[in-house]
């Protein structure tokens, strides 16, 4: 059992930011459904009694798609070192980022991100750069590109021989 002051957060976390993540759209109803089982398993139908049937209309559910995500980053120069190991702080806070290509003044990440449509997506990826800056230790550059496509486009663009080049081999790699 951890003691502290009420509010205080956990020794080591004092720069960490939580992000709170929504309930899917089911999970009230998932939960009334549960109730009402409940409460029919509990109750003693008779014979002579009439069960009304009731058709619930069910919001559908967006389904998540998968987008790849390039972003470029530029801005004052800054040591090769420092990039790289900021880079690769960023890649192991950021599980699903796939390559990472640097010079000294420049950058661009790409990774693949899960979100309902395109405008979900592009706002996580224009968030990245920032919310990553301290934690990562990534340089005070500024993002001066973003693409957004979905899976199948990418794939498509591969086929044909057009659009970013395969990813290098998973990692950070200089320019």
């Amino acid at each position: 059992m951890r003691r502290a002051r009420p509010g205080a957060p956990p020794r080591g976390t004092a720069e960490r930011a939580l992000t709170s993540v929504e309930a899917g759209a089911d999970f009230d109803e998932a939960q009334d459904r549960s109730d009402r089982s409940d409460r029919s398993a509990r109750s003693d139908l008779s014979t002579d009694r009439k069960t009304e049937t009731t058709t619930e209309t069910r919001e559908e559910r967006p389904v998540s798609k998968l987008w790849h995500i390039t972003l470029s980053v530029s801005g004052v120069e800054s040591p090769l070192k420092e990039v790289r190991r900021g880079l690769e702080q960023l890649a192991h806070d950021h599980p699903f980022l796939l390559t990472s290509r640097y010079a000294n003044d420049h950058a661009e990440i790409r990774y693949w991100e899960e979100a309902r449509d395109l405008h979900d997506a592009a706002a996580v990826a224009l968030r990245l750069w920032g919310e990553h800056r301290q934690t990562a230790k990534l340089p005070p550059w500024e993002i001066v590109g973003l693409e957004v496509i979905d899976r199948e486009t990418y794939h498509q663009r591969i086929a044909e021989g057009y659009g970013p080049p395969p990813a290098a081999p998973v990692g950070v790699h200089p320019y």
